[in-house]
């Protein structure tokens, strides 16, 4: 497990390096040699990548399944590091988009397989999972946000060389992946190869995939998530590009001065402590809280996170204990924020002890929920920062948690078919340590 979490950081740090440098090269494309770039035109890359993992993720979630999830984890190391090294290679946004479904796929390959990894290790154990759900998460998130705290400093120095380093990191990632991870599904697919000569190599039956979607446990996870994620996706979409550029249209928005690279890193590096302290805290209280209450109170996090933040971008001329509490509220809205995606994932590992020879397919649909949000994001996201600005982006924050809350409460109602501790207690598993 400790290969597994050190892997995800170090391939979602490639990730977050990746979007967050292109969001730096994309506004100053102009200066390498390539055109002015809109905001809208930015939400349509960002979407390419989600575009990516929603079609390939349940592919890679029933390879892993048939193949094994070890050996399916060394594909997205390898698809990304080819995505870098021709995305320093081009200012042509055509060639640029191709690069995002690349590392979309990258994606695609590493999440289910890895989901289903943990999925097998934690079956039986409320507190080990939500444990391995935080840690998943933490590790992801930490990547990602080392990723976009390291970013700007890194292509400020070398520029699109900046890209080809990023190759050497995925690089890194499949070393750990391939000789740090224990290959759990060696024993099994030798005795089903044994059983029954050739399984391997006959084609894949899509009939089942079929049969687990239309499973209902699946789908009441499904609307609430994607609202959540498109409400994230605003901001990996927008934030970098935003922050970097002084835009005229609005002088009244504080946080449209434009930033130096250093204070974008330092305020990353706030960001990411206070979230990863929101994921430990949530994800040892699996067994004392519902899912969906922890879900509740993301979301209700993300508001006051979007609150505070209006009151930062209209604080300039207001006293200073105005622009401070809206840091504090923010932050507080972040910690709370930081729950939901734990909870989440503790779900649909619960939903996957129900199918139990499908947990890679059933994981996958993490990906394929996060990517829609995302790209349902990163549209309303390009348009609303045209319009409005940051302030735009806070707005349609609320807005979007705002639409969350109905169909969570359609989830509160059933949770208790598919989560919490009646439920795992019934299907039992195996223990396993996780790293504190």
């Amino acid at each position: 497990m400790w290969a597994v979490l050190g892997g995800t950081f170090t391939l979602r740090f490639s990730t977050g390096l990746t979007g967050a440098m292109l969001g730096v090269y994309l506004a100053k494309l102009p200066e390498h040699g390539g055109q002015f770039v809109h905001a809208s035109t930015l939400a349509l890359l960002g979407s390419a990548f989600f575009i990516s993992e929603l079609l390939l993720s349940p592919v890679f979630g029933v390879l892993s399944d048939r193949l094994g999830h070890h050996r399916v984890m060394l594909f997205g190391p390898m698809f990304g590091a080819v995505a870098v090294i021709l995305t320093g290679l081009t200012t042509n946004l055509g060639l640029l988009g191709g690069t995002r479904l690349l590392e979309g796929a990258s994606t695609a390959a590493s999440v289910p397989s890895i989901l289903g990894y943990i999925a097998v290790a934690t079956a039986g154990d409320e507190l080990l999972r939500g444990k391995a759900a935080a840690r998943f998460e933490g590790a992801t998130l930490a990547g990602i946000g080392v990723g976009f705290a390291v970013a700007p400093l890194l292509f400020a120095a070398l520029g699109p060389t900046a890209f080809f380093l990023n190759a050497l990191i995925y690089g890194l990632s499949f070393l750990i992946y391939r000789f740090g991870v224990e290959d759990r599904d060696a024993d099994a697919r030798a005795a089903a190869h044994a059983a029954q000569s050739g399984e391997i190599s006959r084609p894949i039956d899509w009939t089942r995939y079929r049969t687990v979607l239309r499973s209902p446990h699946i789908w009441l996870l499904a609307p609430t998530w994607i609202a959540v994620n498109a409400s994230i996706g605003l901001w990996f979409s927008q934030s970098i590009f935003q922050f970097s550029r002084i835009d005229p249209r609005f002088p009244e928005q504080t946080l449209h001065h434009g930033f130096h690279p250093g204070q974008i890193s330092l305020a990353a590096v706030v960001i990411g402590v206070v979230f990863g302290a929101g994921l430990l805290y949530w994800g040892n209280r699996f067994k004392s809280l519902r899912r969906t209450t922890i879900i509740l109170y993301g979301i209700g996090g993300g508001a006051l996170l979007a609150v505070g933040g209006l009151l930062i971008n209209h604080g300039g001329g207001l006293p200073l204990v105005v622009p401070l509490g809206g840091a504090l509220l923010a932050a507080f809205g972040l910690f709370l924020l930081a729950g939901a995606t734990p909870a989440a994932l503790g779900l649909l590992a619960d939903i996957s002890e129900r199918f139990p020879a499908d947990r890679g397919a059933i994981m996958g649909l993490y990906s394929v929920f996060l990517a829609v949000g995302q790209i349902i994001g990163a549209l309303i996201g390009g348009v609303v920062a045209d319009m409005r600005g940051i302030d735009g982006l806070l707005i349609a924050t609320i807005g979007l948690l705002l639409v969350a809350l109905g169909p969570l409460a359609l989830l509160r109602r059933q949770e208790h078919y598919v989560g919490g501790p009646a439920s795992t207690a019934v299907f039992g598993g195996p223990e396993l340590e996780i790293p504190e």
